[in-house]
């Protein structure tokens, strides 16, 4: 405690500004007419179809192609997951067996007006077949399309799981790659084939479908069941890439046949309607907060603003560890749960404060105690919250996420994959936001107190809610 000096409240209070402002506003910059976006704000956040609309695709497998029920269920499987992977979260994808039609619903990009199927398709990716092939070699079929020719070494199947992440080129500049890791079967025939191949000329190429992406030459055999991809990528394309492998091949070429944009369920002021009531009720918790517990009321209030900011930044993606969301109805109920999860523990610090106070103990000591009492209390209620939120976000997110893995292999197996975004999105913003509730409205919120108290002009103890000496 006695670390902790006057300055340490403008310290705080300025990265709370900081920080409300770039999860706000976002960060992007221009070179020529390219555009780079740094930090995602706001404007960028991906509304659900029931406060925005969104779109309704009907896909169906190109051509004359005939596809059995059991493709289009894998189909089905592997949209859902692609979708979101993207981050979007609130969407409907079911198949109709009957017509060989599967159907697609999901919100439009943040700030699109206007519906374009073939953007849509685009963002959901190629879907590609994925290929490792000894040699470059390719033929030209008779509709003009480049077809490799050489000989499979991996494909889609053999991969477990796919990521992505930054490695030191050959002059010593990083780059970002894809990271395959392989299952047995796959790591078995990698490492046969880069035996045979290693310290030719002959490289291992990568393609997806008729597309080669890199083509590496073999130094020497790769037996650990570890690959990595190269070429010239992005963090957003090697991302887009892992998230493809990931999610699969789908069983059949898809075409469009029939789209339609959807209206939002809640009508198209009920964005607005929710901002404006959360705005007012935020006005009278502020002044209630300040009036009953003053000083830490105060403080109370400028941690919930950090806190709602975390949450928002949590939802665009702001944080690089951790994938945005889609807003929702639901995600906004989570958003104002954690809220009121930041007002009851600033309320009952507040309230221990002023019992330590009236014991008779000092102002710094009752301070201190009164945190440390209460830091168990305030913990046992956000508990319950991360689990709940635990349990949605593993019984209904991205398969491929680490919460699903653990749940989906030790309780949810029997009921098969599933994203349903609407619950997911609840969940998300509920744990985003109680976290940052234990980093604002409790550790932030004990830093800006204890520096406040240390101001001479502050130093009354009506200002904590405890009567003068």
């Amino acid at each position: 405690m006695k670390k902790i000096g006057k300055s340490t409240f403008f310290i705080v209070v300025a990265f709370i500004v900081l920080f409300a402002v770039s999860a706000t506003l976002g960060f992007n910059y221009f070179y020529g007419d390219n555009e780079t976006v740094v930090v995602k704000g706001v404007d960028d956040i991906r509304l659900g179809i029931d406060i925005k609309g969104g779109v309704d695709v009907t896909f169906a497998p190109a051509g004359d192609y005939d596809a059995t029920e059991a493709q289009l269920d894998a189909a089905t499987e592997i949209i859902k997951t692609r979708l979101s992977s993207l981050g979007i979260n609130d969407n409907e994808v079911y198949s109709d067996n009957k017509s060989d039609r599967i159907i697609v619903r999901f919100p439009w990009q943040a700030g699109e007006s206007n519906f374009d199927p073939e953007a849509a398709v685009k963002e959901l990716g190629e879907m590609a077949e994925l290929t490792f092939r000894k040699g470059t070699d390719s033929e030209t079929d008779e509709d003009g399309n480049t077809v490799p020719t050489g000989e499979i070494v991996l494909n889609g199947e053999d991969i477990a799981e796919a990521s992505y992440g930054q490695q030191p080129d050959d002059y010593g500049d990083y780059q970002w790659v894809v990271l395959l890791s392989l299952n047995s079967n796959g790591a078995s025939k990698f490492a046969e084939a880069t035996a045979e191949l290693a310290g030719s000329s002959t490289p291992i190429s990568i393609w997806m479908d008729s597309t080669m992406i890199s083509a590496p030459s073999v130094n020497s055999a790769i037996t650990d069941g570890n690959a990595v991809i190269t070429g010239n990528f992005t963090n957003e394309s090697a991302k887009q890439l892992s998230d493809q492998i990931n999610s699969g091949a789908l069983p059949f070429k898809m075409e469009t046949k029939s789209f339609k944009t959807i209206s939002p369920t809640m009508g198209e002021g009920s964005l607005d309607a929710i901002l404006l009531a959360g705005l007012i009720a935020f006005i009278f918790i502020a002044i209630y907060m300040i009036v009953l517990y003053r000083l830490p009321g105060f403080v109370a209030v400028l941690a919930l603003c950090g806190q709602i900011a975390g949450s928002l930044a949590a939802i665009t993606g702001w944080f690089g560890f951790m994938p945005g969301s889609t807003l929702t109805i639901p995600g906004i109920a989570g958003i104002i749960l954690s809220v009121g999860m930041g007002v009851d523990a600033n309320i009952i610090t507040g309230e221990r404060i002023k019992e330590e106070l009236r014991s008779g103990k000092s102002l710094d000591s009752s301070i201190r105690v009164a945190y440390k009492r209460a830091f168990s209390a305030i913990l046992d209620g956000n508990v319950t919250n991360v689990l709940i939120a635990v349990i949605l976000m593993g019984a209904f997110g991205v398969p491929s996420s680490f919460f699903s893995k653990i749940l989906n292999k030790t309780i949810f197996f029997m009921f098969g994959a599933t994203t349903e975004g609407v619950v997911y999105s609840f969940g998300f913003t509920l744990l985003a936001g109680v976290v940052c509730n234990f980093i604002f409205g409790v550790f932030f919120a004990r830093l800006m107190v204890t520096s406040l108290s240390k101001f001479k002009g502050l130093q009354n103890r009506k200002l904590y809610g405890g009567e003068e000496k």
